[in-house]
């Protein structure tokens, strides 16, 4: 059952990155998380939300990003950061780490091993020309009660 569901929209632009990070880090601090559960939380949605402006939109600036917070049970925060920009066409390969299709090279290649790093769940829906949906899925330390 999901508990306190929060979304907010905002335009896909780099400085919305940090915009991201400190709504997260907002809705968290209500479930008293640790220092490091925080920042882990903060970086995965970093970087989920840079995929979006970076692949998703192509820097162009151009759309939208819905991210979705919500407590699911005791201790499982979830949240799901969604673009409708270009879409994966292999997710599976896209998920691997160092690939990306970025062709200037400057481009790690490391985003979605940086979420399935610093969450204990990641959920990718994708289609071409429909968008990306990616779900983080972090088990904090505390337990919220309603």
């Amino acid at each position: 059952m999901e508990k306190n569901p929060v979304i907010v929209e905002f335009e896909a632009l780099p400085q919305n990155q940090g915009f991201a990070r400190a709504v997260a880090g907002a809705y968290c601090a209500a479930f008293d998380p640790t220092v490091e559960e925080l920042t882990e939380i903060k970086t995965a949605v970093s970087e989920a939300v840079s995929n979006s402006v970076i692949h998703g939109y192509e820097k162009k600036g151009r759309g939208k990003i819905r991210m979705e917070l919500s407590m699911i049970d005791r201790d499982k925060l979830s949240v799901k950061i969604t673009d409708w920009g270009k879409g994966i066409a292999d997710v599976k390969k896209a998920m691997e780490p160092l690939f990306s299709t970025e062709e200037s090279g400057e481009m790690s290649g490391m985003g979605f091993t940086v979420m399935e790093s610093f969450t204990d769940k990641i959920f990718v829906e994708s289609a071409p020309e429909k968008g990306t949906a990616v779900t983080l899925i972090k088990y904090l330390d505390t337990y919220y009660d309603v």
